[in-house]
């Protein structure tokens, strides 16, 4: 990771937990004051973002630590670590606030919203939008997947206070309306969980590479060794910012050892320059 993309992450974290605690203790006066499981559940929903970007700022610290002995890849998959703690808090805020939103609507308790909420849920559709904005893009420029997570977050907590918002003007007309907002904003939190975990489970297990950097690497072969070479069998490893690509390479049985190991050498070094992947390649000889 680059200083310059140490810089954006750790300006984004710190903008996060200034924005979202002083967020947090608005929306939560405001739920307090209006008896809303709603507004008090979007409050905590927006703590949440402050203790994940606590995190991303931990994982950023790990992830750009060089590789040492113990860790011979370096330590990006510590973003992904990370990324995981940040899904697990969701899911347990997302259940809380589900069972206490079919709670009140099995005891039918009502709320009457007033000015106070709406200007409270308001300033955090505005708020959370802009650090959305603000994390997508940097995440874009930094290629951090941790980022991207944090982003999301934010989105889903814009999402929610827009859906309450909403709630808030038919209040009066359906008693109901507060318990089923809760709901609503505890599946939304579900989901960005969903989304959080996938993301993040996928390359700690190991995924195929993707098919747009395989013909890249293929025409790198094409290139370099022409149509005597046959790359094949490969396999991808991803920690944070480092890629290592593994894969099998045909040669004809005529090419000495010196010549085939030639070609080898130049597409690792091309794969490194262009697409800036780390390979080892395992030469075989084409069976005719």
């Amino acid at each position: 990771m680059t200083q310059k993309s140490n810089s954006l992450s750790y300006l984004e974290g710190w903008l996060s937990i200034v924005v979202n605690i002083l967020l947090f203790g608005f929306k939560y006066w405001a739920g307090i004051v209006t008896g809303s499981i709603a507004i008090i559940a979007d409050a905590w929903h927006t703590l949440s973002d402050s203790l994940s970007s606590i995190i991303v700022l931990v994982g950023v610290k790990i992830s750009s630590k060089p590789a040492d002995k113990e860790h011979p890849f370096g330590h990006g998959r510590a973003e992904l670590i990370a990324s995981l703690i940040i899904g697990i808090l969701l899911a347990l805020i997302a259940f809380n606030f589900l069972l206490k939103s079919i709670h009140k609507l099995q005891n039918q308790e009502s709320v009457v919203f007033g000015t106070i909420a709406i200007i409270a849920v308001f300033a955090s559709v505005i708020l959370k939008e802009a650090m959305a904005q603000f994390a997508f893009w940097a995440g874009k420029k930094t290629g951090s997947n941790l980022l991207k997570s944090d982003a999301l977050h934010h989105r889903t907590d814009a999402l929610s206070s827009v859906i309450i918002l909403v709630g808030i003007f038919f209040g009066k007309y359906f008693w109901w309306i507060d318990g089923v907002l809760g709901i609503i904003v505890s599946i939304m939190i579900f989901y960005a969980t969903y989304k959080l975990l996938k993301d993040s489970i996928h390359p700690l297990l190991g995924k195929v590479p993707d098919e747009n950097l395989l013909r890249e690497v293929q025409k790198i072969c094409l290139e370099k060794g022409g149509n005597d070479t046959f790359p094949h069998h490969f396999h991808i490893h991803e920690y944070g910012y480092h890629t290592e690509l593994t894969f099998h390479l045909y040669f004809p049985k005529i090419f000495s050892l010196e010549k085939a190991h030639k070609i080898t050498s130049e597409i690792e070094n091309e794969l490194k320059v262009r697409l800036d992947i780390s390979s080892t390649i395992h030469m075989e000889p084409l069976e005719e």
